[in-house]
């Protein structure tokens, strides 16, 4: 179903623009650009058998830093900044990792392309949140931690305390950029981490952070896919500006590929009581990841019209539930093919409106 143009005014002229007190985030993750994810960039893998960064990284040895320099040079660049803006967007979430200022062998750093995407979003009105996405010891072992496998990240006091020192040199660097908006403490840990021990390192990262950026830069913490463990938390007077971010997706988990595709709109639908529940008891929230993807099993035995009907109807579902949150953050910007995960081809499709309101 696409998005007509008399369907984008009337969205534009229905929105005020505001949630709360902040205004309503409108963005894309920068996914694959600093922090590589070899699902979305198969080619900077070319030439190996790696299935992440620091493997990447040992098995290039001395040509690793040519090879992720052109990538990052052209993955992204200030024309995407400019198509953003001009899509209507605001804001856009950069995800880097602990290795982005000081990297250890093997990985490189990416502290000149953050310094750029800051640049560019300052010269383009757009917000930037920097997320951590990658921690010592891996937080949930996944890839784009930069280390699958085990998850190390708790197991070891060191790498926590090392994760508050990079957050604070991020501070300290970037807390007083004027296109910085936030700074996200870690993306999504895992949940065989003990909430308590999230809840100290939040604690402390605030901490530390506040010593380098003023109220005015919001503190972000991920739920750890643990949406309502976060009551009583971080509230003020003693914490000021932080925001909870959740992910929200269908297409990962057995109960999601057991829905049919008409369940899966009216779960999407029902996802807003949840995200009005967190804002009302916890703190303020926004959608920092989600996409237009549905499993395989859920689309079967649909036309084609029929699969575009359903696809356009999940992204409005989506986004009407997003209005009364702090905003949202698509997963991802772009990618090397074309698919529900790729924005600027799910806005060409027409899933997405071509334009969204300031």
């Amino acid at each position: 179903m696409a998005f007509s143009q008399t369907s984008q005014n009337t969205f534009a002229a229905g929105s005020t623009g505001q949630a709360g007190n902040g205004l309503i985030l409108r963005g894309v993750n920068l996914g694959g650009w600093l922090v590589l994810e070899k699902w979305m960039v198969p080619k900077v893998y070319r030439g190996t058998d790696a299935v992440d960064e620091y493997q990447l990284g040992n098995m290039l040895g001395k040509d690793a830093r040519a090879r992720l320099q052109q990538h990052r040079e052209t993955f992204i660049t200030a024309e995407d900044f400019k198509w953003i803006k001009d899509a209507g967007l605001n804001a856009v979430r950069l995800p880097v990792g602990y290795w982005a200022l000081e990297a250890p062998k093997p990985y490189v750093e990416s502290s000149e392309f953050i310094d750029f995407a800051l640049e560019q979003a300052q010269q383009n009105g757009l917000k930037l949140i920097l997320d951590l996405h990658g921690a010592p010891g891996s937080q949930n072992g996944w890839d784009h931690s930069g280390r699958s496998g085990k998850i190390g990240w708790d197991k070891d006091p060191n790498n926590i305390k090392e994760t508050v020192r990079i957050l604070a040199a991020f501070a300290q660097k970037y807390g007083k950029h004027p296109a910085l908006y936030g700074i996200e403490l870690l993306n999504e840990p895992s949940t065989t981490i003990p909430v308590e021990t999230l809840k100290d390192f939040y604690r402390d990262a605030y901490t530390q952070i506040r010593r380098y950026a003023g109220p005015e830069i919001a503190v972000v913490f991920h739920d750890s896919f643990r949406a309502m463990a976060w009551q009583n938390f971080m509230k003020e007077p003693e914490y000021s500006n932080v925001i909870i971010d959740t992910h929200l997706y269908q297409c990962f988990g057995d109960e999601d590929r057991e829905r049919t595709a008409q369940e899966q709109l009216v779960f999407a639908l029902n996802r807003k009581s949840t995200l009005e529940q967190m804002q009302r008891q916890e703190l303020p929230t926004f959608v920092g990841e989600w996409s237009l993807a549905l499993p395989d099993r859920s689309m079967e035995n649909l036309s084609s019209f029929q699969g575009e009907l359903v696809t356009g109807a999940y992204a409005g579902t989506q986004l009407l539930c997003f209005e009364n949150t702090r905003g949202w953050f698509f997963w991802s910007y772009k990618m090397e093919s074309n698919s529900e995960w790729n924005f600027r081809y799910c806005v060409e499709r027409g899933w997405l409106p071509e334009h969204f309101p300031a």
